[in-house]
């Protein structure tokens, strides 16, 4: 289905790269890409165990409506993230327990809502991924238009239908699909540097090695100083 409101033609990232992709922290993924594609802080993890990888199915709904969520999860394929541009807005929940539940019974892999939710404690004993501006027990009204796959922006960021969103309790990153295999190395490559850097700390070699330089750049010391 392709019209002006709902598309559907777009290419996920595949299967094969979101299992990559998903052993790689939000973290990771920004680091690599350059400190891009981070979502605001405001959109968080409902409870900090969720995590959360897969392509984007982007949502855009008026602020306190929901019915184009009701219409994409019609349309969404198992394994997709509702990716919803709520407009930031927190006077009314957009998605509550009966909505998660069947999120859960038709394999969406989870949900990424610039906006509220409710029925947060039931939502928490599901253990289904759950990421939102916080939470409000008023419901929505179902009766505005919106739009379907196209490209939305949440919480800074601009994001296609189909790109690739990880999320844990430090936030959520969106990465272009075009991108993400090319970033793959580069986040084993970041976590293998981490890993040899902890090491280095708990063997007593705290110091940056890049620090002095820095200071140096930055007019802090004058060259050949050091701390």
């Amino acid at each position: 289905m392709s019209n002006l409101n709902i598309k559907t033609d777009f290419v996920r990232t595949s299967p094969e790269l979101v299992a990559k992709g998903s052993k790689f922290a939000p973290s990771i993924f920004s680091d690599v890409n350059d400190r891009r594609g981070a979502l605001h802080g405001r959109i968080s993890a409902l409870r900090p165990s969720m995590k959360l990888a897969g392509p984007a199915l982007t949502v855009e709904v008026r602020p306190g409506d929901n019915l184009m969520i009701h219409a994409a999860m019609s349309l969404a394929k198992p394994g997709d993230i509702l990716v919803i541009d709520g407009k930031g807005d927190q006077t009314a929940a957009l998605m509550g327990t009966i909505m998660i539940t069947a999120c859960q019974q038709l394999g969406i892999a989870g949900v990424v809502i610039d906006g509220a939710v409710r029925d947060s404690n039931e939502l928490a004993e599901m253990n289904y991924p759950v990421f939102s501006v916080g939470t409000n027990p008023n419901g929505p009204t179902k009766n505005v238009p919106g739009r379907i796959g196209h490209p939305i922006s949440i919480g800074g960021v601009t994001v296609h239908a189909g790109d690739f969103i990880v999320a844990d309790c430090d936030g959520v990153v969106a990465i272009e699909k075009d991108k993400l295999d090319s970033l793959l190395p580069l986040a084993q490559k970041k976590v293998d540097d981490e890993a040899s850097r902890i090491a280095a700390i708990k063997t007593g070699k705290t110091a940056a090695a890049w620090l002095n330089p820095a200071l140096v750049a930055a007019g802090v010391l004058k060259a050949g100083e050091s701390l």
